[in-house]
């Protein structure tokens, strides 16, 4: 029997997805499912959910068991899916307000950024230590993880473990579907490529039918309504000239543009009219929301009828490309770069068309990024790479250097406010993160 391992299960969103995916394939309609999480409260209530999802797929002969024990998960696991938050919204609210006192104005503050550095230097260890007992208990499990700083994460697994380790994210395929219903054209008949780093990856080629969609795109920026519905990306497009993956929000704090003045705040990241505008701890307000009452997500998902029809997440096509019937996966997946992007490091993270078979997965040559879009996203990879070291030498220097040159934070404070401003995140995460010297 074929057996998944989900760490961190009791992420609804991403653990009822994949687990309903995975039962349509008929390779995996008899597997183990093995739930996994620190949180009773949250096992309880992700078993209840996965058991329902087995009697509506009518899949009496899937195995759903649930453990507070990693290794008992791991034992002779066949895939492996990662969704943990180290820290929770207890120490995360720190990784926003602090910052904020020195004028920095995270909205998510989870991939990168002073937030998402201190978020890294958290989780690198956890991240590595997982590793280390997959090494152990399932040395061939091809794990795929969900967990954010995703392209710090993995490329912390991908250097310093032997775990065939990629990263998925769903703004590809969002931001694709968000294009094809502006443009009035089916999603599955538009061509793309799209690479760079997670979240902010660029869609170098978009076409239907050998056209190129961008002037056409580009058209639509004249329609205000269109405009207005992500107003950070659609600067971004108009002034770069490429769609770039994620959302406004998230896209505002990756660079120096849109958050550095308040009256910038206002006039971009304040009025969209999709999900996230760019709103001052934008997800940190809806994670504290959900913690007051944290069993109200489940009872809403018990509440309604299931789905039976597959998500456009990757995770379980990864699997059955690589153990299930074995049919080919082409997906945008986080990988080293080893040249892939030849004008980004090569030994970045990068997210780029890769394709996963019985033997693998294997990442293709993309080609160079547009030069100017080059410099944004090395500047991002290089912040990256360092971080990862800085976590691995446990280097408060590192740590330094690297937010000394993040775009918002160096747009916004002295070289001495940001120095300081580590030291106050380094003393609230002293917890987590032991002694960095």
């Amino acid at each position: 029997m074929i057996k998944f391992a989900f760490i961190g299960a009791g992420s609804l969103q991403f653990t009822s997805s994949c687990v309903r995916d995975l039962l349509t394939f008929p390779a995996f309609r008899e597997c183990e499912i093995a739930l996994m999480d620190t949180n009773k409260e949250n096992l309880e209530n992700i078993t209840k959910i996965c058991k329902r999802i087995t009697d509506f797929m009518d899949c009496p002969n899937c195995r759903i068991t649930a453990t507070m024990d990693r290794a008992e998960a791991l034992k002779g696991a066949d895939g492996v899916l990662c969704t943990i938050f180290n820290g929770d919204v207890d120490i995360w609210r720190y990784d926003i307000e602090i910052p904020k006192k020195y004028g920095v104005d995270m909205n998510v503050g989870d991939t990168r950024g002073v937030s998402g550095i201190f978020r890294a230097l958290r989780n690198i260890p956890v991240m590595i230590g997982l590793c280390r007992d997959i090494e152990k208990y399932c040395p061939y499990a091809v794990f795929l993880n969900y967990t954010n700083p995703m392209a710090i994460l993995c490329g912390a697994m991908q250097k310093y473990t032997n775990v065939e380790v990629t990263g998925l994210c769903h703004s590809v395929q969002h931001t694709i579907e968000m294009l094809a219903e502006w443009l009035d054209i089916p999603k599955d008949e538009i061509d793309y490529k799209c690479m760079g780093v997670n979240h902010q990856a660029f869609f170098t080629v978009l076409e239907h039918k050998h056209k190129n969609l961008y002037p056409k795109l580009l058209n639509l920026m004249n329609d205000p309504e269109i405009y207005n519905k992500e107003i950070v990306r659609n600067e971004m497009l108009l002034k770069l000239g490429y769609y770039v993956t994620e959302s406004s929000g998230h896209n505002s704090e990756y660079n120096q543009w849109f958050r550095k003045r308040p009256d910038l705040i206002e006039k971009y990241c304040t009025h969209s009219t999709n999900w996230n505008p760019g709103l001052y701890a934008f997800s940190l307000n809806l994670r504290l929301e959900r913690k007051a009452n944290p069993n109200k997500q489940y009872e809403e998902w018990l509440d309604k009828e299931p789905d039976k029809n597959k998500s456009d997440e990757y995770a379980a096509d990864v699997f059955n490309a690589r153990f299930g019937d074995g049919k080919p996966f082409i997906f945008n997946g986080n990988v080293q770069n080893r040249g892939s992007i030849p004008n980004l490091p090569y030994d970045a993270c990068v997210e780029v068309p890769v394709a996963a078979d019985r033997s693998g997965i294997k990442t293709t040559i993309a080609g160079p990024l547009p030069e100017h879009l080059a410099i944004l996203v090395n500047t991002t990879a290089r912040i990256e790479n360092l971080t990862i070291e800085a976590a691995m030498r446990k280097s408060k220097e590192m740590v330094y250097y690297a937010v000394y040159n993040d775009p918002l934070a160096s747009a916004v404070c002295s070289l001495e406010e940001i120095k300081n401003m580590c030291d106050e995140l380094f003393e609230i995460n002293r917890d987590f993160l032991g002694e960095y010297k």
